[in-house]
């Protein structure tokens, strides 16, 4: 009896340290924009994708995605998307190339807002930034929940940097609306804004005057690919809340209008999604199963002892 109870009581721990760990990092992504956005998923070389790597996100709405320990990739949305004739699908900004609603192993095409993770890196810390390297096509804030560390914090770029943007990088729709801003690499394909070439090191690879656009408008964010020291932020047993448009009126006011995977029907204005809710809910849901987890196992320790 006494043998058959380690071994039940030894399954259930495991099993719980096992879940633990899998579990390392909750990411909820909440889109505040007027309008359906389609976030796109890439995770890093090595790195098995998370379970979705492309989704719709109408206006209020929120979803939450589990990482496990160790994962490593960027988030971003993807607007103004449509389906065609054929079935294919793509997007004005951020459009991965897949034709699908999955982006599937495809990352984003410039400009696009990036926001990149690595968890549990370097003395067990996530580092976290939130990229403008790539160019601007929606505001977007980081914001980490639970963690600790001197430098754990919300990061992101919160203004409206299509109103801002140059007219040399302005990216237009078809009916003339600013819907992105190019970085100066993507627009001008020079070594000296790109910092490859003889400009590839931080001593050579200076900010220009179309980096500093972007980082006086949104100081915490990457401007240029060596702007380490003002943009990288790191946390300790954090979650993360990532939230499109955090601002009212801080982009477009309008994304495509056409029926496209999984946009559905228009949004209930009486349904609640809040992501700060929800995670609030999976927490509640955690504490009960863990809480249940350790009665149970009390229990059987009494009862292998009677």
């Amino acid at each position: 009896m006494g043998t058959l109870c380690f071994h039940i009581l030894f399954l259930i721990l495991t099993n719980s340290f096992i879940t633990g760990v899998y579990s390392s990092a909750t990411f909820t992504f909440v889109n505040k924009c007027q309008f359906t956005i389609w976030p796109g998923i890439l995770s890093n070389a090595g790195i098995d994708p998370l379970p979705t790597t492309g989704f719709s996100l109408q206006t209020g709405e929120s979803k939450i995605l589990n990482a496990p320990s160790s994962w490593g990739g960027r988030f971003w949305a993807r607007t103004h998307c449509t389906e065609d004739s054929t079935g294919k699908f793509t997007c004005l900004t951020g459009d991965c190339g897949s034709g699908t609603l999955e982006c599937a192993g495809a990352g984003a095409a410039p400009p696009a807002t990036l926001a990149e993770f690595k968890l549990d890196g370097d003395a067990g810390k996530d580092f976290y930034d939130v990229s403008l390297v790539d160019g601007y096509n929606l505001p977007m804030l980081v914001v980490p929940r639970g963690g600790s560390g001197e430098n754990c914090t919300k990061t992101g770029c919160v203004r409206d940097l299509n109103s801002a943007c140059p007219s040399e990088l302005r990216v237009m729709s078809a009916d003339g609306e600013g819907v992105a801003c190019k970085s100066a690499c993507e627009a001008f394909q020079s070594d000296e804004y790109c910092c490859s070439g003889a400009y590839g090191t931080p001593d050579t690879c200076r900010p220009s005057q179309y980096s500093e656009v972007f980082k006086s408008t949104c100081p915490q964010a990457y401007s240029y690919a060596y702007d380490d020291k003002t943009s990288t932020f790191t946390c300790t047993d954090a979650d993360y809340t990532i939230t499109f448009c955090p601002s009212p009126n801080t982009s477009q006011k309008s994304s495509s209008g056409d029926q496209i995977p999984g946009s559905g029907s228009p949004f209930d204005s009486n349904m609640v999604y809040d992501g700060a809710l929800a995670v609030n809910a999976a927490t509640a849901t955690c504490a009960h199963v863990l809480g249940a987890a350790v009665a149970f196992t009390a229990a059987l320790w009494r009862l292998c002892h009677i």
